[in-house]
């Protein structure tokens, strides 16, 4: 029997052919749990549909979804109607949805929001139970998967930005039902070192299934009563888990955690040397200011300087000399002329200049000047006064002359 060799293309449309003529699978109706919906702008929705045994992809496009009578989320269990058919170029089979109606809300979320309200009451939820993540750790582990995208982000995103910060990874497991204790004990042996600063627990995104391990009740306690600060990198922006709200920082992406914990060595470099410009600015502002400042009290010093004053008394105390001298004269000056008036006039008014003149001066024994005959007829002797001269006189007789 000759058996025709087919392309990849040509076996897709075959079974997509033998999908699409099926009458079960063109009029499908199932129930299931929406996990990893993505609600995509064109108004698309895609989304994956579980229960505890299976999952099968979905997607609904936006003529159908504008019809959905309320708005679907993780956790929802629903019953969809349409059909099964193969995407061709991928070669992967999914339900193409045409209907969605509600059929309560899946195991897995109620139990999720169970233990989220329970460990909510018991406080270690609680911001204030938050360590502060270490600014500038040496060393950081990495609680993860060693093959997963998250590992290699958080070794490319740490090298970026600072080579110089040792990982320390532990592999675990991160799905599945060991995945917890795996996790559990790669905290605690972390959290017995010393030398690490910070934990960082990571994993990629995926369906609430995917990501259990990270809801487990006793995995949140170790993370509660871990010493060493833990930041939670688990899933995708959208993805939470009770890992996330126990840990001291949740931060939507395995990348994002790495930019979180390592600190960025060219920033702090870059700062260091503005820093450093800002003090050798302020060094030479500081110093100039205080020349400025020595510069003026050596002027005012100067200026009030015990020798320069004492100069400036001398200079005053000469002018002061001067102006005295200068009074003194003046005064010595207007005294002898008003003495030589005082002269002239008592020159001109004296008796005895007459005697120059050839007169002569008659006075009495007590010097009494004699200026009539009737004092001489009363006197027996008298003095009598020329310019060369006195001499004493007796008077004998008197006599009148007409």
């Amino acid at each position: 029997m000759h058996i025709k060799t087919l392309t990849v293309s040509q076996l897709n449309s075959y079974i997509k052919k033998v999908l699409d003529n099926d009458f079960i699978l063109r009029n499908a109706c199932i129930k299931g749990e929406i996990s990893n919906l993505k609600l995509h702008s064109s108004g698309h929705m895609y989304f994956s549909l579980k229960d505890e045994y299976g999952k099968i992809n979905c997607i609904m496009f936006r003529s159908y979804a504008s019809s959905i009578k309320f708005e679907p989320e993780n956790g929802d269990k629903v019953i969809v109607k349409g059909r099964v058919s193969v995407y061709a170029k991928d070669g992967l089979y999914q339900f193409y949805c045409e209907e969605m109606e509600q059929d309560g809300i899946g195991d897995l979320f109620l139990a999720f929001e169970k233990l989220k309200e329970k460990l909510s009451k018991e406080g270690i939820f609680d911001e204030n139970n938050k360590k502060k993540i270490p600014k500038y750790p040496r060393k950081i582990g990495v609680v993860t998967s060693p093959t997963g995208a998250a590992i290699r982000d958080i070794i490319n995103v740490a090298k970026r930005r600072n080579n110089s910060v040792d990982l320390l990874i532990y592999p675990t497991l991160v799905q599945g039902e060991k995945a917890s204790l795996s996790i559990i004990e790669a905290i605690k042996y972390l959290d017995k070192r010393e030398d690490v600063d910070t934990i960082i627990l990571a994993r990629g995104g995926g369906a609430i299934e995917e990501l259990w391990a990270f809801n487990n009740e006793e995995l949140a306690y170790t993370i509660y009563k871990c010493s060493t600060p833990i930041v939670s990198g688990v899933g995708h922006e959208t993805d939470f888990t009770i890992c996330d709200f126990v840990s001291d920082l949740r931060v939507p992406t395995p990348s994002a955690a790495a930019e979180i914990a390592v600190f960025n060595l060219q920033q702090i470099n870059d700062k260091l040397v503005d820093y450093r410009d800002i003090l050798y600015d302020e060094m030479q502002n500081g110093i100039s200011r205080r020349y400025d400042d020595l510069k003026s009290l050596y002027n005012n010093l100067k200026l009030h300087n015990p020798t320069t004053y004492i100069a400036n008394q001398y200079a005053k105390l000469d002018n002061l000399k001067q102006n005295i001298t200068y009074k003194i004269t003046s005064k010595v000056d207007i005294e002898k002329e008003r003495l030589s008036k005082l002269n002239s006039l008592l020159g001109a008014h004296n008796p005895l200049n007459i005697l120059n003149k050839g007169y002569s001066l008659v006075q009495d024994t007590d010097n009494t000047v004699v200026s009539s005959a009737k004092q001489i007829k009363q006197l027996s002797e008298i003095k009598i006064i020329f310019k060369d001269g006195k001499i004493k006189a007796n008077i004998d007789k008197v006599e009148d002359i007409k």
